[in-house]
């Protein structure tokens, strides 16, 4: 893959259009003599690493744009290569021209992540840092930017590269004893070895346990509003939301297809599903959005299911919880139009199953909406995240993770059966190749190119 490093790349670092200023970045081995052989000021080359300079670009006679030109000599530099970011103004037109100048000048278009692989390729972090570049931009909440940023700074490499080094130990040990196989020894104590694997199966576990958090996190959690036409969840929504994001009517089968929104509370996004009302449908269309409805509930990871006090039965709510309600999945039942009801309480709450939680608001009126806010946060998050736990985002590193544990337990089993050391090693490389997969330790040319082509052109 180095062979892509005797190149020179060049790519926009700044989103596409037009804004106050706009930054190029140049990369590889000729970075400084590309910029310096259009650039008008100091001469680039003569100067430090760190350093800003003001000037102009030329094509020629033609003045492009007057200039920052910020130098970062290898390998202190986000790729370690030579790298120079031109900081021009934000015009399209201006930004496009020195592209194309620069090109002719013997750099290359960059491709998507190509930087960042050419960091991993140098060695300015592994492949799961790499990765978490990639969530850091696309962070949308303070929780997804934190676990990003803690992946970035090595918190996850760090605790899989040391349980990696301990497998490295006893393999080579086992490695070892195949060597003197004629002289029956044995150098790796089969009893430490079971307790280690023991320990990294316990590890791995729970790392693999973290996805469900992990994946909320970074996505955003699913939750639907379900119940009955008229429960009043179009207008639960616009309270959430505080802003009319449905249409709210007292027409039943207003709202035929989903419609999705995020809430941010406690910085965690909750990706909220107003659904259509569950009924008999009274046409195709209807029928199609109840579908939709059904099909929503089966994937949430928290439901709302919204009901009016003043029409429905304590028998019908139940009937409804009991279609909808899938244990495990935290529930929550609003009881909607308090304002107009009493004694609810004590009418619907024996009916509903365990683990279900009763809330009364007025949607309306916005009665309650800030509780059933941290309601909706206390029934998924609240004790499963703090600042230190590592948590795994990726479904990549998931699958890894899943291929280790099922290599170390086939190594337990072997022990328990006490196997040849050939077999028993054999077992542990493959828990080392699927934990090198994770750091980039082992890698192919398809598997880096599925990743980076992921990520945007200059980053």
């Amino acid at each position: 893959m180095n062979q892509f490093n005797q190149d020179t790349i060049v790519a926009l670092a700044t989103p596409n259009g037009t804004g106050a200023i706009g930054v190029i970045r140049l990369s590889g081995p000729d970075a400084v003599q590309i910029a310096n052989s259009v650039f008008k000021g100091k001469n680039l080359i003569k100067q430090a690493s760190h350093t800003i300079h003001f000037g102009t670009i030329t094509d020629g006679d033609l003045v492009l744009d007057e200039v920052l030109a910020s130098l970062f000599v290898a390998p202190r530099s986000y790729t370690r290569e030579n790298v120079v970011e031109i900081s021009c103004h934000g015009s399209n037109y201006i930004i496009q021209s020195i592209i194309k100048l620069l090109i002719r000048q013997g750099a290359r278009s960059a491709k998507p992540g190509e930087f960042t692989l050419r960091a991993f390729l140098n060695g300015q972090f592994d492949l799961s840092q790499a990765e978490a570049v990639a969530d850091l931009i696309a962070a949308d909440s303070k929780a997804s930017q934190q676990v990003a940023l803690q992946q970035l700074r090595g918190g996850y490499s760090t605790e899989l590269q040391q349980l990696r080094e301990q497998l490295v130990h006893f393999a080579s040990m086992i490695e070892l004893e195949l060597d003197f196989s004629e002289e029956d020894v044995e150098f790796a104590n089969r009893g430490q070895l079971k307790q280690l694997v023991h320990n990294l199966t316990r590890i791995i576990g729970k790392l693999i346990l973290s996805f469900e958090l992990g994946n909320a996190v970074k996505q955003g959690i699913n939750t639907v509003i379900a119940g009955r036409p008229n429960a009043g969840k179009s207008t639960l929504l616009n309270a959430l939301l505080n802003e009319e994001r449905a249409i709210v009517s007292h027409l039943a089968g207003t709202t035929r297809d989903t419609i999705e929104e995020t809430l941010n509370i406690n910085g965690i996004n909750f990706r909220l599903i107003d659904t259509a009302g569950i009924r008999e449908a009274t046409d195709a269309i209807e029928q199609i959005g109840i579908q939709k409805t059904m099909e929503k509930i089966s994937q949430t990871a928290l439901l709302l299911y919204v009901f009016d006090v003043e029409n429905i039965t304590a028998e019908e709510l139940q009937q409804d919880i009991n279609s909808l309600y899938k244990p495990g999945i935290p529930a929550i039942v609003v009881a909607n139009k308090i304002d107009l009801a009493q004694n609810f309480h004590d009418t619907f709450h024996p009916y509903l199953p365990d683990g279900a939680v009763l809330l009364a608001i007025s949607a309306k009126e916005k009665l309650h909406i800030h509780e059933l806010k941290e309601l909706i946060y206390n029934q998924t998050i609240q004790g499963k995240l703090n600042g230190n736990e590592t948590l795994v985002t990726n479904i990549r590193h998931l699958e890894a993770l899943q291929k280790t544990e099922q290599a170390l337990i086939k190594t337990l089993q072997g022990i328990d059966r006490q196997i040849t050391s050939d077999f028993i090693a054999l077992d542990i490389k493959q828990a080392l190749y699927y934990l090198g997969e994770i750091t980039g330790a082992v890698t192919t040319d398809d598997l880096l190119d599925n990743i980076f082509s992921k990520f945007c052109i200059g980053k």
